[in-house]
C-alpha cells in the first residue's frame, strides 16, 4: 500500500497542484522500504502527473486561443525553439514551480509525446534517485 500512495502523491505532485512527493519518499525511506521501487513507483507516478499536464497542454490549445491567450504567430515561433530546445526544457521538468508549466506547454505545443515521456522519466527518475542516494 505504500508504493500506491506515494506513486498517487507523485502524481498530484507531477501535476499541476501543488503538492510536493519527496517528504513521503523521504518519510518510506527512513521506514524501510526497498529504495528501488520507491524510486519505481515515484517515477511512475510523477511522470504520470506530467504526461497528464501534457494532454491538458495538448487539448487546451484551441480553448487558450478562442480565449485570445495564444497568439498564433508567437505560438508557431515558441513551437520551433521547443522543437530546437524542447529536451533541454524538459530536462528541467522535475523542478520545483517551472517543472509542471513546461509539461503543460509541451503539449501546448505539440511537442513529440514519446520524446517528451522519455526525457520526462529520465529527468525525473533522476531526481528521485538523486534524493535516495543522499538519504541512504
Amino acid at each position: 500500500m505504500t508504493y500506491i500512495t506515494l506513486f498517487f502523491i507523485a502524481l498530484i505532485s507531477g501535476s499541476l497542484f501543488p503538492l510536493g512527493s519527496e517528504g513521503v519518499l523521504i518519510y518510506d525511506l527512513q521506514q524501510g522500504y526497498s529504495p528501488f521501487w520507491l524510486s519505481v513507483f515515484a517515477t511512475l507516478g510523477n511522470s504520470a502527473g506530467a504526461a497528464i499536464n501534457y494532454f491538458l497542454g495538448l487539448k487546451g490549445e484551441e480553448f487558450l486561443e478562442k480565449k485570445g491567450y495564444l497568439n498564433p504567430k508567437k505560438l508557431e515561433a515558441a513551437k520551433k525553439r521547443f522543437q530546437k530546445y524542447g529536451a533541454f526544457a524538459l530536462l528541467l521538468s522535475p523542478l520545483p514551480i517551472i517543472g509542471d508549466p513546461i509539461t503543460f506547454i509541451a503539449g501546448v505545443l505539440r511537442y513529440n509525446y514519446y520524446k517528451f515521456l522519455a526525457i520526462v522519466i529520465f529527468a525525473k527518475g533522476i531526481r528521485y534517485l538523486l534524493i535516495i542516494f543522499a538519504i541512504i
